[in-house]
């Protein structure tokens, strides 16, 4: 395994020169393809109550909603930018809406669509996990937030550290392909929890992973904590992409937050997924991870800054690529 130095001890021009080792890593092993895929978040209801969450249960000032499934159908129908090829479906941890809206909205758009389906619905039953898989998606995130066992009871992240594990490992081996990630500059963490992270990252059975920066949410136990360092966040990126050349790896709009290029820096930093916002705009603040004033991306915004790292958008979909995959594999075995 190459030898890179730990988060916050190098050199700007050091951390310049791991990104670019990333970025054409990313080059060498997808191209300078970038997925596209758009994100609708279907609720905001959660039944957890993780310290950096503003979706919290605890927390009784949200307004809380669950999207109409007519309005979703509507909008997959006629609403969808060209540039989208997958179509990613985001609660809190909400079984209700998981099982009236998410379940009929994924068998609705294998049936009607060619896009990639990919869920990101937290911890549930593994029966659930099989009844959306069967009615058609096929890529699941599900974030670990910290990989220390330790530091993500003390956040109080989603179950326990156990149960996350199992369900990423229950999900591989059912057939999804798995994406997982962590934030850096949680309150509490150190230097050898990103590396204990980053390490659990790839050793468990993921195809992709996500490093998000820790923003104070408002209305969390966390309110008033110091946001991540930038340097570190996108270093971190870059580390995730050389220890793990295949893995599918997102831009986080939340990057923008902490620098105005922030996003295109994690595209050249390695990462090769970005995000189209679709959720109605009158329920985008309510969908509080951190804070109301939210760094939407847009389609504008999205081919702006694939087309600032100097890359173009891909027409295959994750979906397509990941079973390109596991076909490539039965066949070499």
């Amino acid at each position: 395994m190459t030898s890179l130095p730990p988060p916050g001890s190098i050199s700007i021009d050091d951390t310049i020169a791991l990104e670019q080792r990333a970025g054409a890593l990313r080059d060498q092993v997808f191209g300078r393809q970038v997925f596209v895929r758009g994100v609708i978040e279907v609720s905001n209801f959660c039944r957890q109550n993780c310290n950096y969450c503003g979706m919290r249960r605890d927390n009784r000032d949200l307004r809380r909603f669950r999207l109409e499934l007519d309005q979703l159908r509507d909008l997959i129908r006629h609403g969808l930018p060209e540039v989208i090829t997958d179509l990613n479906l985001q609660t809190g941890e909400d079984t209700v809406g998981i099982r009236e809206i998410v379940l009929p909205l994924v068998e609705m758009l294998r049936e009607e669509t060619k896009l990639g389906i990919s869920v990101c619905l937290g911890t549930l039953d593994p029966k659930l996990y099989d009844d959306l898989r069967r009615a058609g998606a096929s890529y699941y995130i599900i974030k670990l937030e910290t990989g220390n066992r330790e530091h993500y009871r003390d956040i109080h992240a989603p179950g326990t550290y156990e149960k996350r594990l199992e369900a990423i490992r229950y999900l591989a081996s059912t057939g999804w392909s798995v994406s997982s990630g962590f934030i850096v500059g949680l309150p509490g963490q150190t230097r050898a929890h990103i590396e204990e992270t980053l390490d659990l990252l790839s050793e468990l059975p993921l195809a992709g992973a996500s490093v998000s920066p820790f923003i104070s949410g408002e209305q969390t136990p966390f309110a008033g904590q110091a946001s991540a360092d930038f340097a570190t966040t996108i270093s971190s990126i870059a580390r995730l992409r050389l220890r793990n050349p295949g893995y599918v790896i997102p831009a986080i709009s939340a990057l923008n937050l902490l620098a105005e290029d922030g996003y295109v820096r994690a595209i050249n930093a390695g990462a090769n997924l970005a995000t189209i916002n679709l959720t109605p705009p009158a329920n985008r603040e309510d969908y509080l991870l951190y804070k109301r004033s939210r760094h939407i991306m847009h389609e504008k915004r999205v081919r702006s800054a694939i087309e600032q790292a100097g890359c173009t958008i891909s027409t295959v979909s994750l979906a397509e690529t990941m079973r390109q995959r596991r076909v490539a594999a039965a066949t070499a075995s």
